[in-house]
């Protein structure tokens, strides 16, 4: 023993490095399963049909799904409305959004040179997961605190900057709202994740990467199911300018001050008239009209009046999509609507 140091001094000092052991092992683990999650599949986020999903969906950007519908056959989305009973009073909701105003296809193959449109990109279960920055308090309580898998290079929309992923294996979606790189890591305004094996939807009163607090992606024109498979099984999403302090199932989220009970809520579903003759527009058009007369549209987001959303293609023909303007708002109509719920 030292000359100077007494037993227990020596047995003190033998006890902090045995703790300052303990605790470094204990980081280092610690560490080891943080970088394990962060880089974990997304198959493996806690979904019972991981694995199940793929088909022969590839991934990419605005990939082809192969034919598959997101969400079960009796989602919301994909249920077929063209019997469905009319809202008495909907008129005032098209003379709100504009009986006058032409359906806008928001997507197409040109406009500054490029192809613009909300564009999604579809992953496997390898591609890494990283946390997402949200922007306030606020967006970050009504956000999916989750790892979302988005590859550096996702295409982010010009405008609103959503960013759009589909994990193909999980058969889930990740929707980001303002989205940006700030450094290595995502930052957002909000963020959803919906698993596309279910029917669950958002806590009410939520808001989601789109203000009506829906999915985005499910609601898309996509070059693959109007070219491809000559089909849309699914309903569309549209915008409208004036929107009401209110929505509707399955809508979760109001976005708008406007207490005026003419102007629309959103989860508003209209539908193409089953009288309007599609007979004259080009194939790719009538693929889109037959879609918007079986299935409809939700009210999602505010912007343009009637304003019908899609994917970005350099292969679609911008002549033939704007053959759509020829489509009025009084074309439509409101199918029933059941309880319009009004947040304070």
């Amino acid at each position: 023993m030292p000359p100077g140091v007494s037993r227990i001094s020596l047995e003190r000092t033998k006890m902090r490095r045995n703790i300052a052991v303990a605790i470094g092992v204990v980081l280092f683990v610690v560490g080891i399963a943080i970088a394990h999650f962060a880089l974990r599949p997304a198959r493996s986020f806690g979904d019972s049909n991981a694995g199940k999903g793929a088909g022969g969906v590839q991934p990419g950007v605005n990939a082809s799904l192969g034919g598959r519908t997101p969400f079960p056959s009796d989602n919301p989305w994909n249920v077929d409305i063209s019997s469905w009973p009319l809202e008495p009073d909907g008129d005032k909701y098209i003379t709100s959004i504009g009986p006058d105003a032409p359906l806008h296809p928001d997507f197409g193959a040109n406009y500054n040179g490029a192809p613009y449109g909300i564009p999604y990109v579809v992953v496997s279960h390898d591609q890494p997961r990283m946390p997402v920055r949200f922007e306030s308090q606020e967006a970050a309580e009504e956000s999916d605190q989750c790892y979302y898998p988005i590859p550096l290079d996702a295409p982010i929309e010009p405008g609103d900057r959503h960013v759009i992923v589909i994990d193909r294996d999980a058969w889930v979606l990740f929707e980001l709202y303002g989205a940006r790189m700030a450094g290595d890591r995502w930052q957002a305004g909000s963020g959803a994740v919906f698993d596309l094996n279910s029917n669950a939807v958002r806590p009410e009163g939520w808001t989601s990467a789109d203000a009506a607090g829906l999915p985005i992606f499910p609601g898309l024109i996509r070059y693959d199911e109007v070219m491809e498979q000559k089909e849309i099984r699914h309903a569309l999403r549209f915008t409208c300018k004036k929107t009401q302090r209110a929505f509707i199932y399955p809508a979760r989220h109001r976005a708008s001050k406007n207490k005026d009970a003419s102007v629309p809520p959103m989860g508003l579903r209209v539908r193409l008239k089953a009288s309007f003759d599609i007979s004259g527009f080009p194939e790719c058009d009538r693929v889109i009209l037959k879609a918007l007369k079986k299935y409809g549209m939700f009210l999602s987001d505010n912007g343009g009046n009637w304003f019908v959303s899609g994917a970005p293609d350099a292969r679609w023909s911008d002549e033939d999509l704007q053959a759509l303007k020829k489509v009025k708002g009084s074309d439509f109509e409101v199918v029933l609507i059941g309880n319009v719920i009004a947040k304070k």
